[in-house]
């Protein structure tokens, strides 16, 4: 397979979960009273407003580099005041979880159409059709079983704390540095290291891969 429809098959599906993982997130906040998102233009589908250089960029390269056999990202946050919510402390947890089951759904989408794929007649198109489907399947996945994991900024640390008024819940929260100090050191750098005295400790690259294959055969 030529190595642009090689990147477009890869990227594509890859920037098309970001955008509306991120979208839906404004889109339940605007629902909810809150329509910063709105006024910041970040309803759009444009990708190019919400990548994020570390995220979207940085991590998937260094995955990539160091060969660990999956890649994952994030964009850049939509921006919400959760005071203007209706109830905040239930509608932090909706606003996100919203860009989950919007990538839960998604891949639903497209493992419906990895099944309608096989109708198409011509094998060339047939066989681009169903990895771009494939792709665009596991990558919504992926972006979700990511982003749920409590570790901030990733949309599990709202779902799992983000409605508690406790002051060390709150803390921990919005410790958006350490949180990305600890997302690198377990997809990469722990990795890296236990690598080199031969001991296989990718806790991250485990959890995510078994859960990607089990949701990924449910939906199939």
């Amino acid at each position: 397979m030529d190595i642009l429809i090689k990147a477009f098959i890869t990227f594509v599906p890859a920037i098309i979960a970001i955008t509306a993982h991120e979208v839906a997130h404004g889109l339940v906040a605007a629902y909810l009273g809150d329509d910063t998102a709105k006024k910041n233009k970040r309803l759009s589908l444009n990708p190019m407003r919400h990548i994020d250089i570390f995220g979207t960029i940085i991590l998937p390269a260094i995955l990539i580099l160091s060969k660990t056999g999956f890649i994952f990202g994030w964009a850049k946050p939509v921006p919400i005041n959760y005071n203007n919510l209706k109830k905040p402390r239930r509608d932090i947890v909706l606003v996100a979880s919203a860009g989950i089951i919007m990538n839960l759904y998604l891949a639903l989408i497209g493992a419906l159409l990895i099944y309608l794929c096989s109708f198409i007649p011509t094998a060339k198109f047939q066989l681009f059709c169903t990895a771009f489907c494939i792709n665009f399947m596991v990558f919504n996945i992926i972006l979700a079983v990511f982003n749920i994991l409590p570790i901030p900024p990733l949309d599990g640390s709202k779902i799992f704390f983000g409605w508690s008024e406790n002051p060390w819940a709150i803390k921990y929260v919005n410790s958006t540095r350490i949180g990305l100090i600890i997302i690198v050191a377990l997809a990469f750098v722990i990795p890296v290291f236990m690598q080199t005295f031969g001991i296989n400790f990718d806790v991250l690259g485990w959890y995510i891969k078994n859960t990607t294959r089990t949701l990924g055969s449910i939906l199939m």
